[in-house]
């Protein structure tokens, strides 16, 4: 079977992690071939690819699933949201096998492109080093992708794999209007970037949602059930319109709650710290280069930085020791950006902290500072997503789409669509005192008051 052959290659299972679990709720059952996999290749790269940030499981003991396991849900979920309108709209919409196996491949290889630590490892380390050059997960996914067919001689028409390619950046700068011009709705399955309803969120908010003791309402079975095509585009019942709006609000509450939980953010400045410290000696940003070498970085360079001897790593070591003691970062404060001044919101830097410094007998350095700029969002930006989503009448009888005003639906739901929050955190307990004034003061010059809802408490000021 072709989406075998896919998974069983080092560079696919790289992505495995501590746990084996299936899918939201199952997946199909030729994926039992799993278990009898070597363990050389199932549990060789124990903690790797995890798909909350990487780190969110030392705060939520219960994250310790993995891209692997979220691939093969969104696999199994491309193919129930393909099979779905295939039985109800199969004849008409022209779905046939090559557009089923397509479908379901992007849902298999979408992340394969992912470095370790997920988005950290692209938005946060990367940018620090490749000096304004760009990189992205999607554009790495399609090497990869040429890779592995390469590499293990994978069987796979040229124009089936050149359709899988351009659904796994569908939702993505690299998308190309040119090519989704015929049966368009079907890149909208896996990554959909006209109006962000994708299994891929279907899988992983139910997952992550579930494993950090969350519980979650949302319902992507209800959308999935009555989901249909209308002038190549998917549309939904117009009273699904709050489903849809859950979708998009539970993963606000996630990215709220688990992905920028303040803990969280400070191991992950830590690791962060660690790889720069040790990126000119282990050189880990020319694995990005080639896709023969990038497989083989996954999130098991912190445990080569730890048990390295190398003098050159003795910072990074020690950054390393402090997060598995729990020495974290100490965070001091945290303030809401004002919404009159969202639009023109400029990210602010250590730098901008420490050039706060009044009357301190303590003189604060750069480094001495970390900065979290927190973005959470509805997944387009200041604007309602939901404005973009077709709707069409209960009946499935008329061919009309439209769009909803939310105030047709309810007055309850949001006004507005992001949240800015700026967090700062001392890297040493000693300097919490002098970090938290240097925050407030930079507060009182920017926006004429304390944007902090309360003050740091004593006691963490005290800390030594």
């Amino acid at each position: 079977m072709l989406f075998m052959k896919f998974i069983d290659t080092e560079e696919f299972q790289r992505q495995t992690s501590r746990s084996e679990a299936t899918s939201v709720e199952k997946l199909s059952s030729s994926f039992c071939f799993l278990r009898k996999l070597p363990n050389r290749r199932i549990h060789a790269a124990i903690h790797l690819q995890c798909i909350l940030t990487c780190v969110a499981h030392m705060v939520y003991p219960g994250a310790v699933h993995s891209r692997f396991e979220h691939s093969l849900g969104v696999y199994w979920l491309a193919g129930e949201a393909v099979h779905k309108l295939q039985a109800y709209q199969g004849l008409e919409l022209g779905i046939d096998p090559f557009d089923i196996q397509t479908v379901k491949l992007a849902g298999l290889l979408h992340d394969v492109g992912h470095g370790p630590f997920s988005h950290m490892f692209e938005q946060a380390f990367l940018p620090r080093v490749l000096n304004g050059s760009k990189w992205s997960h999607e554009e790495m996914s399609l090497k990869m992708i040429d890779h592995i067919v390469d590499e293990h001689n994978i069987e796979i028409d040229s124009e089936s794999l050149k359709k899988t390619k351009e659904m796994v950046v569908a939702g993505s700068e690299y998308a190309s209007s040119e090519s989704m011009k015929e049966k368009r709705f079907l890149y909208d399955i896996v990554a959909n970037g006209r109006n962000g309803i994708d299994v891929d969120k279907f899988d992983y908010i139910v997952r992550d949602s579930r494993a950090c003791g969350l519980g979650c309402n949302f319902e992507f079975r209800r959308l999935l059930e009555t989901m249909r095509v209308i002038d190549d585009e998917i549309c939904y019942r117009a009273k699904e319109y709050l489903t849809i709006h859950k979708l998009f609000a539970t993963r606000a509450d996630l990215h709220r709650t688990v992905y920028m939980h303040a803990k969280v953010k400070a191991i992950e400045l830590m690791v962060i710290d660690a790889l720069l410290k040790a990126n000119d000696h282990l050189k880990i940003s020319s694995f990005i280069d080639q896709p023969a070498e990038y497989w083989k970085l996954d999130d098991s360079i912190l445990k080569t930085i730890e048990t390295a001897p190398d003098q050159e790593l003795k910072e990074s070591r020690d950054l390393i020791l402090r997060i598995r003691r729990r020495d974290l970062y100490q965070f001091c404060n945290e303030f809401s950006v004002p919404k009159d001044r969202l639009e023109h919101f400029k990210e602010i830097t250590p730098q901008d902290i420490i050039c706060s410094q009044k009357n301190s007998s303590i003189t604060l350095k750069e480094d001495d500072v970390s900065v979290s700029n927190v973005r959470i969002n509805l997944t387009r930006g200041r604007n309602n997503p939901l404005e973009s989503i077709k709707f069409f009448k209960q009946d499935f009888e008329s061919d009309e789409k439209f769009p909803i005003q939310d105030d047709r639906i309810s007055h309850l739901l949001p006004a507005g669509y992001e949240d800015r929050i700026v967090r700062v955190y001392s890297k040493k307990p000693e300097l919490v005192e002098a970090v938290s004034e240097a925050f407030e003061n930079f507060q009182l010059k920017t926006y004429r008051m304390k944007a902090q809802v309360h003050d740091t408490p004593e006691k963490k000021k005290r800390r030594r």
